[in-house]
């Protein structure tokens, strides 16, 4: 039944591994959500030193028409790695009821061998 425990073991491994992927989305995530507030306010601190906060006007800095480009592609792509995670989560569950079922058939297995030991011994006896 060696196959048995080796399928527990290859069923913890992609546990393992999806755990980390999301672990890594949420870690992204964050860096993201950092990067877009550091950005918010160089963009307000610059347009406090010019005074003016219309987008459209023809004196806008250029350094806040930057960061407010930047920060909207980091919310877009966070947008993105929320929607990954999602997805990551749904695998996660799946992997984790594939574990369970291979690990309730390893249990059932010992059980099997160690009456099927037990019963052997019995007779020697």
């Amino acid at each position: 039944m060696k196959s048995r425990e080796n399928l527990v073991r290859l069923k913890q491994f992609r546990v393992n591994e999806k755990r980390r992927q999301l672990l890594q989305l949420d870690m992204m995530i964050a860096e993201f959500e950092r990067m877009a507030v550091e950005l918010e306010l160089q963009i307000t601190a610059e347009e406090k030193k010019a005074g003016i906060t219309d987008i459209n006007h023809f004196a806008y800095p250029t350094f806040a028409k930057a960061a407010r480009l930047r920060r909207d592609n980091l919310r877009n792509s966070q947008s993105d790695l929320a929607q990954q995670r999602s997805a990551a989560e749904s695998l996660l569950g799946e992997a984790e009821a594939e574990l369970s079922k291979a690990e309730m058939l390893e249990s059932r297995d010992t059980k099997i061998r160690e009456a099927e030991i037990g019963g052997r011994s019995a007779m020697i006896g």
